[in-house]
């Protein structure tokens, strides 16, 4: 049956414009540069190792996994080795992609460094006042980290972080309001793990935040009624291992988004280098699906 249909195509259209039809086919399976290995941006690596690596160790991890973009997280403990991060990284041909949150010696060193990594902060929430009141509220909050980033060439990236500041209107009304006032710097950091209640009204949402996102985090994401935020149960799963991020990342992918895409370690209790792996291996099956 097969084969005669395969001759009743090639008698139809013609050799040539069959194998050119199969020639399309193939090119639309090939995977988007943005979520091949080397383009990724690896995320919450620092404090979630239960290795606890130094930053030497971790560049050595990175290069070791194929990975060369780094999104980068910390805790008070980590501010003595800002400097050493920075060093390993060039040392080893990694870049440092993003800074969470902000801290006036990893400005200094950035600086120093002559690198422009984004800067990373939760949109914040607010509880009162109309819609418009509470837009203009949390951007005069945002506008001195805005300025400062803008004043060593890196872009502040609003990040998803629940509440009010975590919904995808509010981000995108913060962002315009921001731009408005002059501070072109200003975009999305919207992540998975932190957008289960928001999985139905994914389409939408990505389409009108699409226009401003710096990065797009991915996460396995379980329907929203299994995750417990506060234990992180259903949480932080693995790429491959939820029920939604499939169809979720074919979204992405059919909008034509081609800027970067992230995979994160989040798991504290578990070595980052098998978090990244498990999330690595995951992502290349729902691909190649």
């Amino acid at each position: 049956m097969k084969r005669l249909l395969l001759i009743a195509l090639i008698i139809r259209y013609g050799i040539g414009s069959f194998a050119q039809s199969g020639n399309k086919s193939l090119n639309s399976c090939r995977h988007p540069e943005n979520f091949k290995k080397e383009n990724l941006v690896v995320w919450c690596i620092v404090p979630f190792d239960a290795v606890n690596r130094s930053p030497e160790e971790r560049a050595e991890m990175l290069v070791e996994l194929g990975l060369k973009h780094v999104a980068y997280d910390w805790r008070e403990r980590h501010v003595a080795e800002f400097e050493e991060e920075i060093i390993q990284y060039q040392k080893h041909d990694l870049d440092y992609f993003a800074f969470w949150g902000s801290h006036d010696k990893a400005f200094e060193l950035f600086k120093q460094y002559q690198i422009h990594p984004q800067i990373w902060i939760t949109n914040p929430s607010q509880k009162t006042g109309t819609q418009e009141e509470k837009i203009e509220q949390v951007a005069e909050i945002l506008i001195p980290l805005a300025k400062k980033a803008s004043a060593i060439g890196s872009k502040l990236g609003l990040y998803n972080h629940g509440g009010w500041g975590g919904e995808p209107e509010n981000l995108v009304a913060v962002c315009k309001y921001l731009k408005s006032k002059g501070h072109e710097n200003v975009g999305i950091v919207y992540n998975f793990h932190h957008a289960h209640e928001n999985i139905k009204t994914f389409k939408k949402d990505f389409e009108q935040m699409k226009p401003f996102l710096l990065c797009l985090n991915l996460n396995g994401m379980a329907d929203p009624e299994l995750v417990n935020e506060e234990t992180h149960e259903n949480m932080i799963l693995p790429l491959g291992t939820g029920k939604n991020e499939a169809e979720m990342i074919r979204i992405v992918i059919e909008s034509g988004y081609d800027g970067p895409v992230g995979i994160i370690g989040h798991i504290e209790t578990q070595d980052v280098a098998l978090s990244l792996t498990n999330n690595l291996n995951g992502l290349k099956k729902i691909l190649e699906k």
